[in-house]
């Protein structure tokens, strides 16, 4: 007797959304202190709450003040939630974009960043 074709099939499910973060007055937030950020609201994409985190004088010591650091946190439990990203700034006119980070830009031989926890950025 002949054995039937078996078939199989994997979908990795892709959920997109945006979220819109306004800095209003970033002129008093300057000069607040490295490492000190302001978060926005925490909103929801593929079942699990992000945050956007500011850091108007820079993360890291080394960034001296001299520049800005954004980062996408997880604000909510998971384990190994797999993203891509896209930052960008946009000045006070609303003409000018800055693209600060994005996976869309290079090639993903390494695969979309894993979040291993809550807080991970």
């Amino acid at each position: 007797m002949a054995a039937s074709p078996t078939n199989s099939r994997s979908v990795t499910e892709t959920v997109n959304g945006s979220h819109r973060f306004v800095l209003q007055g970033y002129s008093l937030a300057k000069g607040m202190g490295v490492g000190k950020h302001i978060a926005s609201e925490t909103f929801t994409v593929g079942g699990y709450q992000w945050a956007v985190y500011f850091y108007p004088d820079g993360k890291n010591p080394e960034d001296n003040s001299v520049y800005v650091s954004v980062f996408i946190a997880l604000a909510s439990d998971g384990t190994d939630v797999r993203a891509l990203f896209e930052l960008t700034l946009l000045d006070q006119s609303g003409k000018g974009k800055h693209k600060v980070h994005s996976h869309f830009d290079r090639s993903l031989e390494s695969g979309p960043y894993t979040l291993k926890y809550r807080g991970s950025m």
